[in-house]
This record gives C-alpha cells, structure tokens and sequence, in this order.
C-alpha cells in the first residue's frame, strides 16, 4: 500500500471513532432529558438527512477540491454540531449537522482510494478500510459508553479549566465535551494526506445542473449490470446495519435489562465480528468473484430473525459475532465492486455521492418506518423480525436479479468481470 494510504486510515479511524462514542452521548442526552422515546431511533434518519438532500453537491465537491481538504473542512463541521449539541441545541438538530459533515466526508474518503490505488488493491484497501471503520465503530461505542457511565463521567465532571467556565454539568454533556478532542485529531491527520494526480473536476455553480449531472451518474450505476447489483446489495445493507445499531440498544434493554453503557458493549461485539469478516474477505475475495457473496445476505437477514430468541449474554455475543462477520464478509468486495464500476463510470467522488445517496436513502426510509412503528407501540422485537425479513427476502430477490443478468446479458456481464480482473488502473 502507499504511504498516503495509512494517513488516510488514521483520519478515518478517529473521525469514525468520534461518530460512534457521539451516537451513544447523543442517545444518553436524549434519556437523561426525558425525551419521548421515539426520538432515540430518530437520530439515525437525522444523521442519513443531510446526505440525501445534498447527494447532488457533495460527490461533484469531493471532485473539484483536493480530497484531504474536503475531509478537514467536514471534520470541522462535525464540531461545529458537536459544540451545538453541547450548548443548547436540540440532540436531533445538532446530530443532524454533523450528519452534514459526515455527508462531505464519504466522498472524500472513498474516492481517494479510487484516485490512489489500483483496482488489484482496492478490494484490500476496503478490506483495511472497513475493517478499522468497524474497529473505530467498536471502540466509539464501548468509549461513548464508558464515557457517560458511573466510572469516568464523575472525573470528566470535576475537571475544570483555569479560569473558564462552562454549562457542562451532565454525563453526556462531559462525553461530548470530550468527543470534540477526537474529531481535532482526525483534523490534523487530514491535513497530511496526499494530493493524488487525479485531474480536478470544475465545480458548476448552476445547481439545477448539479442535480442533472447527478440524477445522471445515478442512472448509469443503476444500468450497469454489475454496478447496479452491488448497488443495491450495499444499500440494503447499509440500511439496515445503520439502524439496527440502535435497535440493539432497544433490543439489549427489553431482552436482558441493559442500560445504554451495557447495551453499548454489545452493539461493540456485533462490530467485532465484522470487523473480522471484512478483513476475511480482503484477503480471500477477488474484485471479478464479488457477486458471489450475494447469498450470505440471506443468511444474515435469517440472523437478524433469531435474535427474537436470546435471552442470555453469553448466547447473544458469539451470536451477535457471527451475525457481523457475515456482514463484513458481503459488503468489502461488492462495496469495492462498486467503487471499481463507479469510477469507470463517472469518476470517485460523482460514485461514491451517489452510492452515499441509495444508501443513506434506505438508511433514512427504514429509520424513519422504526421510528414512526416505535411512536406507535413496536416492540424491539417486532421491529427486529421486520428488519430480518425485508433482508432475506430482498438478498433473494437480487440474487435472482443477477442470475438473470448472467442469462439474459452474459457478454457484457463477462466483459465487465474481465476489465475488473485486468485494468491496469
């Protein structure tokens, strides 16, 4: 891997650190202000808003500025919802800012492996990429857990600055005082990543052609008979995972009587396991074998299911382990699938906008069901059976999309597999 590489997997790892430890400071500051409950699973679509609504702008943006400096000025807006969250401003608001940040952010972080690597490497690079996301995501939570519980919060409330005051005077207050640190140091690691040679793509300030170029570029993924499998496959995925994060909390408490620090260690564990599952893949998948994966989002959805059944912690982690390791294992190779028939296609950043756009679509649809469903009386259970049956059945009915690509388009399919399996780019 080149060096610039391992800068851009520091700055992901702390800026992705600082996202998971702030969910759980977030949900704290939610409950410890008596918030309607709904308003807990309402964070996820809140975060997903702003990537949706400027999917047009965001992927022609990363393209038009050097992409270490799109990731620093994205670090920066997350601070800039954190120190809201912090002094006022209400959780769902403010997490939605930095949900903004995070929007401008994706781009940047994914296109510049495109523009740094060769497709060969990409399926490792995502492998490594994911692979310490999912170990920041692990680390987030369990830190954002630690730090509004018993142990640490009380220490992080005594300590004082000399000479200023603050109006931080709860645990969640205190986490996210201390979340704001992390998302400096993914800050400064921005400003050592490379510049690639990429060509810098001019930046319209005609929006109505923003929004053309864009619905264009996502036209041409959806028509391409490997770009739009892999799309759709990554969406569900995303989708779901980016909710379930907060139905396991949901889940831990009606289940086993876990508060948000407890609750918190076993959305860690199903981090874990796809942590492992992402590494796993980047070593034995190759970019031309990708689609193969595609049953085990079957088995995942079928997963998600019998978790109804656990009662107890020691079945619920290794459970929970294999569950993500499944997951890992699917989304590396068809997420670099996907980026290599992006790139191809439209250029990293327009690819990786538009991917961030399905998927943070499904993201917020699906969030915006649990939530209405959790306003109305579903149980975490309930919403845990929905979750696993729209899986397995939707991965069922893309695997039956491909075979029918396979039959009905197997030259082109067999010419899109030979470029990823020899594209010296």
């Amino acid at each position: 891997m080149k060096r610039g590489f391992y800068t851009i997997m520091s700055a992901q790892f702390f800026s992705s650190l600082a996202d998971n430890a702030l969910l759980v400071g977030a949900i704290e500051l939610l409950k410890t202000s008596q918030a309607p409950a709904w308003q807990v699973p309402a964070l996820t679509p809140m975060f997903a808003l702003f990537y949706v609504i400027l999917a047009p702008l965001v992927g022609a943006f990363a393209d038009a500025i050097p992409k270490g400096k799109v990731m620093f000025v994205s670090n920066t807006i997350k601070v800039v919802g954190c120190l809201l969250m912090l002094f006022g401003g209400h959780p769902l608001m403010a997490y939605a800012v930095v949900g903004l940040g995070a929007a401008a952010y994706s781009p940047a972080k994914y296109g510049i492996l495109t523009e740094l690597l060769p497709p060969s490497q990409l399926v490792k690079a995502n492998g490594w990429i994911e692979g310490l996301t999912i170990a920041s995501i692990i680390l987030g939570v369990l830190l954002g857990g630690q730090l509004v519980g018993p142990r640490i919060a009380p220490w992080l409330l005594g300590f004082d600055l000399p000479g200023i005051g603050t109006t931080v005077d709860t645990p969640p207050e205190a986490a996210i005082s201390a979340i704001v640190f992390l998302y400096v140091v993914a800050a400064i690691f921005n400003l050592f990543i490379p510049r690639t040679d990429a060509v810098l793509q001019p930046l319209s300030s005609n929006v109505g052609e923003l929004v053309r170029d864009f619905s264009q570029c996502n036209a041409r993924l959806w028509a391409d008979k490997l770009g739009q499998i892999s799309l759709a496959t990554t969406t569900l995925f995303w989708g779901v995972s980016g909710n379930l994060r907060v139905i396991v909390f949901a889940w831990a408490a009606a289940a086993l009587g876990y508060g948000t620090t407890q609750a918190s260690s076993l959305v860690g564990v199903v981090a874990i396991g796809t942590a492992v599952g992402a590494v796993l893949a980047s070593w034995l998948m190759r970019l031309d074998r990708a689609t193969s994966v595609i049953p085990l989002g079957i088995a995942m959805g079928l997963l998600v299911i019998g978790l109804n059944f656990i009662r107890d912690a020691w079945i619920a982690a290794p459970f929970l382990i294999v569950l993500g390791a499944i997951g890992g294992f699917l989304v590396v190779p068809m997420n670099a699938l996907l980026q290599h028939r992006g790139h191809n296609l439209m250029g990293a950043g327009r690819s990786i906008a538009v991917q961030n756009f399905n998927e943070q679509a499904a993201i917020l649809g699906l969030g915006a069901f649990y939530t209405g469903m959790t306003k109305f009386g579903l149980s975490a259970f309930g919403a845990i059976a929905i979750f696993g049956v729209v899986v397995a059945g939707t991965m069922w009915w893309i695997r039956r999309w491909h075979q029918g690509n396979c039959v009905t388009h197997r030259d082109e399919v067999n010419r899109l597999l030979a470029i990823a399996r020899s594209d010296p780019h």
